[in-house]
């Protein structure tokens, strides 16, 4: 499958999610049922997956987390936030070129539409 369908997926799935459970709730609670529905539709999706980082000479093993990758394919980086600030697609790109991944989900539940919480970050494309 490749990126766009899965984000396809992806976005659909927390449409569902944010329907059902609405805005309000920590990024946290969001992450673990998006990761359960994610896993119930047959994707291969891991939390909180944990990226080294090469520095000169120097390995930094837990350098930063990725809150969902889907499928190998997918960075997910959600947010439960009043906005999204520059930082936050600054943080997602820079998790894409250190992971080598091509596309990334900025997601903010936090919003009455999730449709307008919905960001897409492209590396390399």
């Amino acid at each position: 499958m490749i990126e766009n369908e899965l984000s396809n997926i992806i976005i659909g799935t927390s449409i569902e999610i944010h329907k059902e459970l609405g805005p309000g709730l920590l990024e946290s609670i969001y992450e673990e049922v998006l990761f359960f529905e994610l896993v119930q539709k047959g994707l291969h999706v891991q939390r909180q997956l944990p990226v080294p980082l090469q520095y000169k000479d120097k390995r930094f093993d837990t350098a930063f987390r990725l809150d969902l990758l889907v499928n190998n394919k997918v960075v997910v980086e959600l947010k439960a936030v009043e906005s999204i600030a520059p930082v936050h697609y600054a943080q997602l790109l820079s998790y894409l070129r250190l992971s080598n991944k091509k596309l990334g989900l900025l997601i903010n539940f936090n919003v009455k539409l999730l449709k307008d919480g919905i960001h897409r970050v492209v590396n390399n494309l």
